[in-house]
């Protein structure tokens, strides 16, 4: 069973990501630029799609693990806690421009959907990220540890994949305004850095 603080820190750390402009967000803006809103909206189901799939495979390792060893869960937690924190680092060291949306050929709503998907499905820093957040919000000593990884996996896809839609909305009209909007993008940085280093600390001082 799902503690509710836990739950709840869950839920405003995931709205907090969500919102923050990352990778996937980056694409579905473009492709919204590039071909209109409905193809950012399919490219979103696509993203969605993919994460499903690291959503399974990560509550299935980690259940693995469990059951193998639980000396080996530290290892994956304190892992998972140092990648977080190195990501949050590599953000607030790294000043490249990340509003440059370049743009993208025009494919079929059905080549979107199978892009964001492949592509999600296939990108390692999702598998490792899902790997690393999912676990620190469930109880590794309960018998339904594996479904709570994999409810909190679907509470953070759903979340996800609504702000990733009203992406693709609002890049469809004010796309252009948005992107040369400087502060905007130093704000999501900073945030967004902020939030991993916050979950990474709190992530390696979880106590089994």
């Amino acid at each position: 069973m799902l503690d509710a603080g836990n739950l709840s820190v869950f839920l405003l750390a995931t709205i907090m990501l969500n919102i923050t402009p990352g990778p996937d967000m980056l694409y579905v803006a473009t492709r919204s630029i590039s071909q209109g809103r409905m193809a950012g909206i399919v490219s979103s189901l696509g993203i969605a799609a993919g994460c499903l799939v690291h959503t399974i495979l990560a509550a299935f390792g980690l259940s693995a693990l469990l059951t193998y060893s639980s000396m080996a869960f530290e290892v994956v937690k304190y892992a998972g806690a140092a990648y977080l924190i190195y990501l949050g680092v590599k953000m607030l060291i790294d000043k490249t421009p990340q509003n440059e949306l370049s743009a993208l050929p025009r494919s079929s709503l059905q080549k979107l959907f199978q892009q964001g998907a492949v592509t999600n499905m296939l990108n390692p820093k999702v598998g490792i990220f899902f790997l690393a957040f999912l676990p620190q919000f469930a109880s590794p000593s309960s018998d339904t540890f594996t479904l709570q990884v994999i409810f909190l996996g679907l509470l953070f896809n759903t979340s996800g994949t609504i702000v990733n839609i009203l992406v693709a909305v609002i890049f469809g009209f004010a796309g252009n305004f948005i992107q040369s909007n400087k502060r905007f993008w130093t704000f999501q940085r900073y945030l967004c850095a902020s939030v991993f280093i916050g979950l990474g600390i709190r992530l390696g001082l979880t106590k089994r």
